[in-house]
């Protein structure tokens, strides 16, 4: 007997703490041909759909996939994503929640195909909102050495680093 993946626990587990705690769940998933959502909407092999109560309509997250009925443009989609293809989930308000590899990645066009060289996952960082200017940390720099807290505010974002 095979034994089931966690990462269909953690992903109900961080959308109860989501929902629990007022924040907004968002879900990052990389798309593929098993992947039903409107191909208007991603960007650059990936999607970023908000999977609060509110925004959709019967979600069932179960354990190798995620579908719920959702608008778009005022147009009622029904949406399909596999387990395996869900890249991250997290909050919008604070950017909590829980990144995740993805065996095969899309490559980077409307009409996603996997490549036999595609990286095996997706390596993600922060990104500050709101600045079309980021500044590098040095590499000197240690986090455990600067004293300053961190900002607040802004809206936080995901973005994938290849």
């Amino acid at each position: 007997m095979s034994e089931i993946s966690t990462k269909p626990y953690l992903l109900r587990a961080i959308y109860e703490w989501c929902t629990d705690n007022g924040y907004t769940p968002y879900l990052a998933a990389a798309v593929d041909a098993q992947t039903r959502v409107p191909r208007e909407f991603v960007k650059n092999g990936e999607i970023v759909l908000n999977i609060s109560f509110t925004a959709t309509s019967g979600l069932k997250m179960e354990n190798d996939v995620i579908s719920f009925n959702a608008r778009f443009g005022g147009v009622s989609r029904e949406i399909v994503v596999p387990v395996d293809n869900v890249v991250a989930i997290y909050a919008r308000e604070n950017g909590q929640g829980m990144a995740f590899e993805v065996s095969s990645l899309p490559a980077r066009d409307e009409e996603p195909q996997v490549a036999d060289d595609a990286p095996k996952g997706p390596a993600l960082s922060a990104v500050p909102s709101g600045n079309d200017d980021p500044v590098a940390p040095t590499e000197s720099s240690d986090p455990d050495d600067n004293n300053e807290p961190p900002k607040k505010g802004g809206r936080p974002t995901l973005t994938r680093i290849k």
